[in-house]
């Protein structure tokens, strides 16, 4: 009886150390803190004047306002390079970012991306502490996440949560330059308010796997559900904008349609997975690979594509030129091939800003 005892006692001392490791996120918190931003921008707008006589307001003309919003960021490189969201930083006339330890610095736009909702600035500065970008591809439902941003204006804000779902397709980019919008976001449950956008997630390995951008809300307040740009994708956007200003966008050159259990059956399948490809654009990456309408697209670069969204983001993730290979269903049989992708103009050639 005595050796059971003993043996349940070290089970549950175990099982304590374990939780502990997962649930103590004061170390994560420690070492990545110092890598998110406050940021404020500044911008001005025309509005009419109006002035007020025996009781009649006339308009008077235009009168130039100027106008604050605020956001987060996170440090990725030493030397002042900082991403954060589209949203935060567009129209800003001027940006301000505060750092951790209270020091304000103007800063500068490298470059943005309205379709991922993704923007790089930089500030004059050196020997900061940037938070290492991770692996969101082998992220998992489930595991621990920090969230660390300013929300309500509220700095260096840390709050925890798990992986609630992966490549998300939310609907909530608006991309002004008619790109198509690249949805494949992280959802979890940290509670995340106005001010965290821009911000950090964070693993329990105090790596960056998400770019905090949006949540799920009928008011704009934290509701349950946020969602960051995976870490793969943000890693690329950021690397093209910090070298060319300017996001080297790869296209595949299909028109694809999800799956269902009906179209499943109809073409002789056990299972549901792949995008049915309903169309091929004339002289494009797909068309040159073989690629034909009706073919049901299974894996890209060996990843597996059952949505539009995982698709997007495993495109988004390469640069025109690069080769990938893509296996596909026709006829009863898989087949592989290597498609070389291109930009929208159809080439590989360099685009810069």
């Amino acid at each position: 009886m005595k050796k059971v005892l003993a043996s349940l006692a070290l089970l549950f001392c175990l099982t304590s150390a374990q939780a502990q490791q997962v649930t103590d996120f004061s170390q994560v918190a420690a070492q990545t803190i110092d890598g998110v931003v406050h940021i404020r921008t500044v911008q001005s707008r025309l509005t009419p004047l109006y002035q007020s006589f025996f009781g009649f307001y006339i308009n008077q003309g235009m009168q130039r306002r100027e106008y604050s919003a605020y956001g987060s960021g996170v440090i990725i490189s030493t030397d002042g390079y900082i991403i954060t969201n589209n949203h935060v930083v567009q129209d800003a006339e001027r940006i301000s970012v505060t750092l951790n330890d209270k020091r304000e610095l103007p800063a500068i736009l490298v470059g943005n991306d309205p379709a991922t909702d993704l923007a790089v600035i930089k500030v004059d500065a050196t020997g900061l502490r940037p938070i290492p970008f991770g692996n969101s591809d082998s992220s998992l439902v489930g595991q621990p996440v920090l969230a660390i941003g300013n929300p309500f204006n509220l700095t260096s804000t840390v709050t925890a949560g798990i992986i609630s779902a992966k490549a998300r397709n939310m609907g909530m980019i608006e991309n002004s330059r008619g790109e198509s919008p690249i949805e494949s976001f992280i959802q979890t449950d940290a509670a995340v308010n106005p001010g965290n956008s821009g911000g950090a997630l964070v693993d329990a390995n105090a790596k960056l796997i998400g770019v905090v951008t949006a949540i799920a809300s009928a008011d704009g307040y934290y509701t349950g559900y946020s969602f960051a740009i995976p870490s793969k994708l943000a890693e690329k956007v950021a690397g093209d904008l910090r070298k060319y200003g300017h996001v080297q966008r790869a296209v595949l050159g299909l028109n694809v349609y999800e799956m269902t259990s009906d179209k499943a059956k109809q073409m002789g399948l056990s299972e549901v997975r792949g995008l049915l490809i309903g169309r091929v654009v004339p002289n494009s990456a797909a068309e040159k690979a073989g690629l034909l309408k009706g073919d049901l697209l299974l894996t890209v670069a060996g990843v597996e594509v059952n949505s539009f969204a995982e698709m997007m983001q495993e495109i988004g993730r390469f640069t025109p030129g690069d080769r990938v290979p893509v296996s596909y269903y026709r006829d009863g049989k898989t087949h592989s091939t290597t498609v070389t992708l291109q930009n929208a103009q159809g080439t590989t050639e360099i685009i810069r800003k």
